[in-house]
């Protein structure tokens, strides 16, 4: 095993066949009070998709942060154009393109 490698395994990270780098993020235990039917119905998923609950809540940790990110981005985005707003001349061009251009349906 050459000293890289080592170095890698002893950060987190495996080589596994083929000779790909399997990382793996450290993680905390946290505990989280969760219903009875919640708990049921992520068993359901996570038993058809083949993965975990825990794998379930992560992914959706993820989505909340994800969620928040695009919000923290859309509500800088407002502020921008409440600061310097769009000229006229350019808003009413934008609307008159896109009412010839929008499907008839």
């Amino acid at each position: 095993m050459s000293a890289y490698v080592a170095g890698v395994e002893r950060a987190g990270a495996s080589q596994a066949a083929g000779g790909h780098m399997v990382y793996q993020m450290a993680r905390r235990q946290v505990l989280v009070q969760l219903d009875d039917d919640l708990i049921e119905r992520l068993a359901q998923i996570a038993a058809a998709e083949g993965t975990s609950r825990s794998a379930l809540l992560r992914r959706g940790a993820r989505a909340v942060i994800a969620a928040a990110e695009l919000a923290a981005a859309d509500a800088e985005l407002i502020e921008a154009y409440r600061r310097v707003p769009q000229e006229e001349a350019l808003v009413r061009s934008a609307a008159r393109l896109a009412a010839r251009s929008t499907p008839p349906w």
